[in-house]
């Protein structure tokens, strides 16, 4: 089986390095990178990548339309829109065993987060996977409820983000700059898409979320208030947290700290957890729990990525198997 990566950013490259390292077990021959633009002075990143066996493509080269024809399944990596305009190319090849997409293509297709909705996108052609932050807070609903939304009388999150990522110089905020509602019910970006995902599998989620950007290239955070309908025990919600193996659980209260295990001992200097949980923080009144998350940015996403490519090529049964294999390597349960 041929893979083609479209777009060699931070995720794209990662992502790269990933599968071809996992090749065996995802069941692929062959990687691909395809580059829209030659810039120069990126070109030692495209050297290691070739280094590893990668095969790099150029616009200028080929076209999108006759790269796709080469491959059973495209990872779109490009952002900015730039994967919903290329949703036309790759629904006329009909090659294709599936493709997806990243959190800012909306509408893409099914938005997807590892275990929350894998039956929806089974065999299924189109997927988007939503953001690391959309990963944070929805990996947090789904365990502190047990996964069973029923009881869950509502769930308000404030999302602290860092501007860009450590590598980029183009977004870097000089003071904190706090994000628009776009919705009068659900406020930021990150409830309107957990709770679009949680439709999939028929759930009103009842979430709110707002937005705040700070002067930092680290991690992302995220401050959760959760309601109940009935009373909480500490002690479930905790076991609750430690038992779902994409969250990771600290006694730090320091993000640079975490950020730098995550350098030292993750795969390719990354975190792949859906969210940190400060553990010796949680507020618990009889039915309400409020805390603090650390959220990697992209490494979550980077995981749910090749879950999703396994969903929509190999179905349930043999996805569920080859992500177990995957998540042992790159997870990590406390930091």
């Amino acid at each position: 089986m041929q893979v083609l990566i479209n777009g060699v950013g931070n995720i794209g490259t990662t992502l790269a390095c990933l599968i071809n390292d996992f090749k065996e077990v995802l069941n692929i021959d062959e990687v691909c990178v395809y580059k829209n633009i030659k810039q120069n002075w990126k070109i030692n990143d495209l050297h290691f990548l070739e280094e590893k066996g990668i095969k790099i493509f150029y616009s200028e080269d080929i076209t999108l339309e006759k790269m796709v024809q080469k491959v059973d399944y495209v990872f779109e990596a490009t952002a900015n829109g730039f994967g919903l305009k290329n949703k036309s190319v790759y629904e006329k090849a009909i090659n294709l065993k599936g493709v997806c997409s990243q959190g800012s293509e909306k509408n893409f297709g099914i938005p997807f987060m590892s275990n929350l909705n894998n039956n929806q996108i089974e065999f299924k052609k189109f997927v988007q996977i939503v953001s690391c932050n959309t990963h944070g807070a929805a990996s947090l609903i789904s365990s502190l409820s047990n996964e069973k939304l029923t009881d869950l009388d509502f769930a308000d999150f404030v999302v602290v983000r860092r501007s860009e990522d450590i590598g980029n110089h183009e977004r870097l905020v000089g003071a904190n700059v706090v994000a628009r509602h776009l919705s009068d019910l659900n406020g930021t970006h990150h409830a309107i898409d957990v709770k679009d995902m949680y439709e999939t599998i028929g759930i009103d989620c009842p979430i709110t979320s707002s937005d705040i950007t700070t002067p930092s290239q680290l991690m992302h955070a995220t401050r959760f208030h959760l309601g109940f309908k009935t009373e909480l025990n500490p002690e479930i919600i905790i076991n609750n947290l430690k038992s779902n193996a994409f969250i990771a659980m600290s006694n730090k209260f320091d993000s640079n700290q975490i950020f730098e295990l995550g350098r030292r001992y993750g795969k390719y200097g990354r975190i792949y957890n859906h969210s940190i949980v400060v553990e010796n923080n949680l507020l618990f009144t009889e039915n309400t729990i409020k805390g603090w998350a650390f959220v990697p940015q992209e490494g979550n996403s980077i995981i749910s990525t090749i879950h999703a490519f396994l969903l929509q090529v190999f179905g349930l049964e043999l996805a569920e198997e080859k992500i177990k294999h995957i998540q042992n390597d790159l997870l990590i349960s406390d930091f």
